[in-house]
This record gives structure tokens, C-alpha cells and sequence, in this order.
């Protein structure tokens, strides 16, 4: 699957990491089983650790992968938001709240 890779090319992806495919034709018949599936699940945003998931594909070996279809221009990753753009934990417990009332 990874050619015996353990680590993706410069892509500093984390299990957060939110990917999303960027193209709408993919030429499926260059593409390894693998990369393919990814591709078929990024079609919406979609976090590296649910990729993993899904797949059931270690998440070291998503990564690698991921890496690949980076490269190509296939996918685009974007970082985890950084804890100061995240909503603030009173509001989170405001929501959670609000639900347990339901």
C-alpha cells in the first residue's frame, strides 16, 4: 500500500486535519485501490482519523496515502483550527446543556 513509506512527503497532517477532494474527474484507472477509496470518501470534508475509520486502514498508512494524493494535487488539507479560533467552552456547555434538556 505504501511501498514500505512510513511517513507522508511534507504534508504534516494530523488526525484532524480536515481533507477534501479537489477535483470532480479523477482518472480512477491510475489510481491504487486505496487512494481510490480515499478519493470516494473526500468528496466531502472529512477528518484524517475518520478516513481511518472508515476504511479501517491504520492511521499512519491513511497519512502516507493522503501524502500521495496531496502531491498529485488530488486533495487539499487544512490544519485543525488553532485553539483560539475555537469556540469558548461556556458556549460549548451552553449547547451541551441545552440538549441533555431535550
Amino acid at each position: 500500500m505504501t511501498g514500505g513509506r512510513t511517513r507522508p512527503a511534507g504534508s504534516g497532517l494530523d488526525m484532524i486535519s480536515i481533507v477534501v477532494t479537489t477535483r470532480e474527474r479523477v482518472d480512477w484507472t491510475a489510481l491504487e485501490p486505496e487512494h481510490a477509496a480515499i478519493l470516494r470518501l473526500c468528496r466531502r470534508p472529512v477528518s484524517v482519523a475518520e478516513l481511518s475509520a472508515q476504511l479501517d486502514i491504520p492511521m499512519t498508512v491513511v497519512k502516507v496515502l493522503l501524502g500521495d494524493l496531496i502531491a498529485r494535487g488530488d486533495v487539499l488539507a487544512r490544519a485543525p483550527l488553532p485553539p483560539a479560533e475555537l469556540p469558548e467552552l461556556t458556549l460549548l456547555q451552553a449547547v451541551l446543556d441545552g440538549i441533555r434538556r431535550l
